[in-house]
């Protein structure tokens, strides 16, 4: 019940390249899970449910589910913000429908550069 982001991205060259940790792990966290203590190597981006519904039938169980996610992609420069958001939205978009670009922003106390979009996507069970 959840949309394959994390494997899509990890099975993606560039991806890999970008937030790659170097031991097969992605810094690609769903919200929340992203560590604190001490932070992030940056770059990295999270990924959240913000809606989504299964696809009901008349009868018997729906074949599908429709998710709606938010990313939030964060690095050092504005360059290579739009470079990680790029490389995610190539991994995933013939999976999945970017459906809004969102806003760039600079955060005050970190100076990190982020910038967030969100994707529609649709699997069958």
């Amino acid at each position: 019940m959840n949309a394959p982001i994390y494997p899509t991205c990890a099975a993606d060259t560039t991806c890999q390249v970008l937030l790659g940790d170097g031991e097969g792990n992605l810094r690609l966290w769903p919200f929340g899970q992203a560590p604190i203590d001490p932070p992030p190597q940056l770059p990295y981006a999270t990924y959240q449910n913000v809606g989504g519904t299964p696809q009901n039938n008349v009868s018997g169980r729906p074949d599908a589910d429709q998710f709606s996610l938010q990313v939030n992609v964060w690095a050092a420069t504005s360059a290579e913000v739009r470079a990680v958001s790029e490389a995610i939205r190539d991994a995933i978009e013939l999976d999945s429908h970017i459906v809004r670009w969102g806003s760039q922003v600079q955060d005050a106390e970190t100076k990190a550069f982020g910038y967030d979009f969100d994707v529609d996507w649709f699997t069958h069970r």
